[in-house]
């Protein structure tokens, strides 16, 4: 994370409204020349000096109250991921010790709950984004991720970094996209987490892509969707996938990615299954 993620985070968001989106009179759009809206807008909206929505977005102005988060969220017109980012940006997760000392091992039941899908693959990921575990089918469904050494077993990582992994999401660069705007949400929220600022410092450095994805400041969380996937044996799939989070284990999310019932892509998962049953070591 860098020293003003706020201040660029607001910038980023201010510049991709127009006057009209917000419902600003037609006059406004006229002439302009900058991108988006003016700060002395946003101040504007949100009931705030256009002196101090500038040290906002400086990084001179620190620990903005409640009541200025909740009306720049208004006025910038954030969802409730975007408003939550903010909160963590402002300073919201700080005061939280990251727990990323000690090795994070996948508790047994999980395991259990992993081997026990047959025609699901299924991983579990802790709050480094790193995956502790997966399932038989998960590990021949990924074998690049799969074989990694523990420390780089990450998703996110592989897909940006892995060459092969464009060839297996057929739309590579929506998955990618969706990967760096969870890693934000990651960063804002757990900001001492050296884990995930050395995975954001290695992607700077090796993804051709990442560093103007990441300087977009765009933040999203998918915990369902579909995805389309290419395998060299089992061959085209359209897989839904679910994120479930343990109660038991906050820092430890289960993602599972199942064919419709019936379906052509059930049908290879069954192929693919039967390749062998030796579950994925955590």
């Amino acid at each position: 994370m860098g020293e003003n993620d706020l201040g660029e985070f607001l910038r980023a968001r201010r510049a991709g409204l127009t006057p009209d989106e917000i419902g600003l009179p037609a006059e406004f759009g006229s002439g302009r020349r900058v991108a988006g809206l003016r700060r002395g807008e946003v101040a504007q909206l949100a009931g705030v000096s256009t002196e101090y929505y500038t040290r906002l977005e400086q990084g001179r102005a620190r620990q903005p109250s409640e009541q200025v988060l909740h009306a720049l969220c208004d006025a910038l017109r954030f969802d409730d991921i975007e408003r939550r980012h903010l909160f963590a940006l402002a300073g919201g997760a700080a005061g939280r010790q990251d727990r990323t000392d000690h090795p994070v091992r996948l508790r047994p039941a999980l395991r259990q709950v992993l081997d026990s899908m047959e025609l699901a693959s299924a991983f579990v990921s802790d709050r480094n984004l790193t995956v502790v575990g997966g399932n038989a089918l998960w590990a021949l469904l990924f074998p690049g991720v799969a074989e990694l050494p523990r420390q780089e077993r990450s998703m996110a990582r592989w897909t940006l970094l892995d060459p092969r992994a464009r060839l297996v999401w057929c739309d590579w660069e929506r998955v990618a996209r969706d990967y760096v705007h969870g890693l934000r949400l990651a960063a804002a929220a757990q900001p001492r987490n050296q884990r995930i600022a050395n995975l954001i410092g290695e992607l700077m450095m090796r993804s051709p892509e990442f560093p103007a994805w990441w300087s977009e400041h765009r933040v999203r969380e998918r915990s369902t969707g579909l995805k389309r996937l290419r395998h060299p044996v089992a061959g085209d799939l359209e897989l839904q996938y679910e994120i479930f989070t343990s109660v038991a284990d906050p820092g430890q999310s289960l993602v599972v990615y199942t064919a419709q019932s019936g379906s052509p892509s059930e049908d290879r998962l069954r192929l693919l299954a039967s390749w062998g049953s030796e579950p994925a070591r955590s």
